[in-house]
């Protein structure tokens, strides 16, 4: 129930029993007590349809007060919660990407306009707050990266030495791998850092969607030979769309990375790209243990890895599908991932088509 319907009811209750006792008491002064006197004195006798009448006058003005004052109440509440609204409206459009922007105050020195003061205050800490975080993860990441460039190149120098006995080159070859996988998540890291700051912009043009798909099919393909997964590509239209072509191989590129990763052993992999009116769709669908409902909607998180989705031997940072969702929301599009645990995992990809010119 709402404050302002809470506070209807409330004054209606309130005005409803004081006309209650306000009528009891003119009924009791006008009606019993002369009643009584004339009994009493036995002047005269009482008319009947005096009691009537007043009680009809009591029900006719004081009704109509009633009205009156039920509808004034309801003004008077509606004009005194609208502040509420305003600000409530206000607090709904605020995320953590415009702290920066201030909720409009009334200036009346009223409650609510201190409270829109005090939220203002919080918001502009928190702002801050965020930009320190931001700011330490680029510093941090890009202070990381000088000693993990160095890092691969003397272990890929190390490498190429000939006189490594297999043990000690199967050694290295492990910690270049975790040296990769630890410069990949400084990279992802960083873009989604700048991409919080709004300092990533993506070019717009024309892109065949279907050769990167195809492209994407060649590499998923080899990424899944290991696995003994079987990639097929279906229905392949004929789609172009205004994006960033490296971006939005990266995205496809993510997909099938995971879809691959996530299927089960000698599992298939589909991939399909279909026009649906100004739209679009790429899907890519895998069986395996599928993702758990409750844990669906935290997928595109950074650095979630779900124990019944993503089996703990399955290689990567977390940050793949945060990347590829940012990738579609900035070209206008959409991402969402479909499962049925025990069965298969669908990612459709939503794109608007290019408008020809």
């Amino acid at each position: 129930m709402t404050i302002r319907t809470r506070l209807a009811l409330w004054y209606a209750a309130i005005f409803s029993i004081s006309l209650l006792v306000i009528g009891l008491l003119m009924y009791d002064d006008l009606v019993v007590e002369p009643r009584a006197k004339i009994a009493r004195h036995h002047e005269a006798t009482v008319d009947d349809d005096a009691g009537t009448d007043i009680t009809q006058i009591i029900l006719f003005y004081g009704g109509s007060a009633a009205v009156i004052g039920l509808l004034g109440g309801w003004w008077l509440t509606r004009r005194a919660l609208a502040p509420v609204t305003r600000l409530t409206d206000a607090l709904e459009k605020i995320h953590d990407r415009n702290l920066r922007e201030q909720i409009p105050r009334t200036r009346n020195g009223d409650e609510l306009d201190r409270l829109t003061e005090v939220f203002n205050a919080m918001t502009t800490r928190l702002d801050g707050s965020f930009q320190r975080i931001r700011e330490f993860t680029l510093h941090a990441s890009h202070e990381l990266k000088t000693p993990l460039t160095v890092l691969h190149g003397e272990m890929e120098t190390a490498l190429a030495d000939a006189a490594l006995v297999p043990a000690q080159r199967e050694r290295l070859s492990s910690q270049l791998d975790e040296v990769q996988r630890l410069a990949r998540i400084v990279d992802g890291l960083t873009l989604l850092t700048k991409v919080d700051a709004g300092q990533v912009q993506l070019a717009r043009a024309p892109v065949p969607l279907h050769e990167l798909v195809r492209e994407v099919f060649a590499d998923a393909q080899i990424l899944a030979q290991p696995r003994g997964v079987q990639v097929n590509l279906g229905a392949c239209a004929e789609v172009v769309v205004n994006g960033d072509r490296h971006r939005l191989r990266q995205l496809l590129l993510n997909l099938a990375d995971n879809s691959v990763k996530y299927c089960e052993p000698q599992g298939t992999v589909k991939i399909e790209l279909r026009k649906e009116n100004a739209t679009g769709k790429f899907t890519i669908t895998n069986t395996g243990p599928g993702i758990p409902p409750e844990q669906l909607p935290r997928v595109f998180e950074p650095f979630f890895r779900g124990d019944a989705s993503h089996r703990r031997d399955a290689d990567g940072c977390g940050l793949g599908l945060s990347i590829a969702r940012w990738i579609a929301t900035a070209l206008g599009g959409d991402l969402k991932l479909v499962s049925t645990p025990g069965q298969q995992t669908t990612a459709t990809l939503s794109l608007p088509l290019a408008v020809a010119t």
